[in-house]
């Protein structure tokens, strides 16, 4: 039986991304964001919800770009850490330990020990009452070649131990149950 829940209660889990930011070395910054996710894969686009507070809101609002970095387990604790302080009163890179690298495409950095690093310019902000909207072309996506398959090239993202957020609380993402399509391909015969 179900019973009403409250509002605030959302869809999850969702990637516990961090968005970095900045035109210039002094100007970077990184926070931790679930609001996020693909909204068009032709042209490739994404968006980001951040609340208007937030240190970097007006980073991303004046250089129309951020970079979402997947994260790992092995970064969760400095995930978490980049969603409770303020790049106001502290640097996150070096409390983290994480490089930031100048992307060549966007006015923001990626996070070298991300796993895959999505560049975006934003196309439009939408205001929508706690958090505001950047939805945003991709214009370039950087994978660690780590996790390029030498013998076939394929990248093997889930190699990585991504991280989710599912309300309030970091999780590793679980065994592979099936690929897209498996519930209707045929069984091959043996010969």
């Amino acid at each position: 039986m179900h019973v009403a829940w409250k509002p605030g209660t959302m869809i999850y889990p969702l990637p516990a991304a961090l968005v970095s930011c900045g035109g210039s070395e002094e100007e970077y910054n990184m926070l931790t964001v679930a609001w996020v996710g693909t909204i068009c894969t032709n042209p490739a686009m994404c968006y980001i919800s951040v609340r208007p507070e937030r240190h970097s809101y007006p980073i991303i609002e004046k250089n129309k770009a951020f970079v979402i970095n997947l994260t790992t387990e092995e970064m969760a604790k400095a995930t978490d850490l980049c969603g409770v302080k303020s790049g106001k009163d502290c640097n996150k890179w070096e409390l983290t330990g994480f490089t930031p690298v100048a992307s060549e495409v966007v006015a923001a950095p990626y996070i070298k020990e991300s796993p895959l690093c999505i560049e975006c310019e934003v196309e439009q902000i939408v205001k929508l009452g706690s958090h505001d909207m950047f939805i945003a072309k991709v214009v370039q996506v950087l994978a660690d070649e780590k996790y390029l398959n030498p013998e076939n090239g394929k990248f093997e993202l889930e190699r990585a131990k991504l991280l989710a957020y599912s309300h309030g609380h970091y999780y590793g993402l679980g065994n592979e149950i099936g690929k897209f399509g498996w519930s209707v391909m045929k069984k091959r015969k043996k010969k």
